[in-house]
């Protein structure tokens, strides 16, 4: 099977899996179902970006506590499925666990290097650190959008999917000056604008359609802004992956590469969807 194939019938069944499980409570009548349903989805996700991003780092020599980092990855992006419990006991005791995490972490992850051998303790303590600020917080920000309006999560993905489409056609078809050769000498400053273009329109026309409480213009700024996050996560894990000498993450999507390789884009641009819907009112009802 040519690689043209590979890549269209994996892209179409992360598509349709990923599109189904933020449509999954509308499609069994039950909201609560659903954001467990996407809760799982995006759990395996950052489970297998966290996976990804430690191999990477090993290769660096790097030894990282990497239950720190799992831990902090799951309680982020299971936070919503305990808050939606309305304060009771258990909610509040999952708050309490990822406060801690996150807060405790930092010295723990120093402390624990104490016993260990690495000729660089920070750089090991702070990679044990970096996932769930660089993964599951992402995560988390696109189960509250999911949480507040489903079609603003498939917006957002829209937005993502037709700048980088956008980007890679414009690029191929007219990219002369090379935007980041250091890290990604693949992309344009062409292809990048042309990404940006398609994504602002196609937020412009199907953004009140989807979401009517925000009119064009509004959802031809905030494309904007999410084409720039986007665009800078696309940049991160191709350095990433440039200073560990790897062309993919990883190859769970044949012709695409790993989790990280397909949710790059996404890591930077989901917590400045979650900015948007919280700035614009769009209060958060569990």
């Amino acid at each position: 099977m040519s690689n043209f194939w590979k890549r269209t019938i994996s892209a179409v069944v992360y598509v349709i899996l990923f599109v189904g499980c933020i449509y999954s409570g509308k499609l069994l009548g039950n909201d609560n179902l659903g954001v467990a349903i996407l809760t799982l989805f995006l759990l395996f996700v950052g489970c297998g970006c966290t996976f990804e991003f430690y191999r990477m780092v090993g290769q660096q020599g790097a030894a990282p506590s990497r239950w720190i980092g799992y831990l902090g990855v799951i309680l982020l992006t299971t936070m919503l499925l305990f808050i939606i419990g309305n304060g009771t006991a258990l909610s509040e005791l999952w708050l309490i666990l990822t406060a801690l995490t996150l807060l405790i972490g930092a010295p723990l992850s120093i402390a624990l290097q104490l016993w260990k051998h690495s000729d660089q303790p920070f750089r090991d303590a702070a990679y044990s650190l970096l996932p769930p600020l660089y993964i599951g917080m992402p995560m988390c920000s696109m189960l509250l959008v999911a949480a507040s309006n489903a079609n603003l999560l498939m917006m957002l993905l829209i937005i993502v999917w037709m700048n980088d489409n956008g980007a890679y056609m414009g690029g191929s078809l007219l990219g002369k000056h090379k935007m980041w050769q250091r890290h990604s000498p693949g992309k344009t400053w062409e292809g990048t604008a042309i990404g940006v273009l398609v994504a602002m329109l196609t937020a412009i026309f199907i953004g009140p359609l989807m979401y009517a409480e925000s009119g064009w213009l509004e959802w031809g700024i905030i494309a904007l802004v999410i084409c720039v996050a986007s665009t800078l996560g696309d940049l991160a894990e191709s350095m990433l992956k440039r200073s560990v000498g790897v062309k993919d993450s990883g190859n769970i999507m044949p012709g695409h590469g790993g989790f990280l390789d397909r949710f790059d884009s996404l890591l930077f641009a989901a917590p400045v969807m979650l900015v948007w819907v919280v700035y614009s009112n769009s209060i958060l009802n569990f």
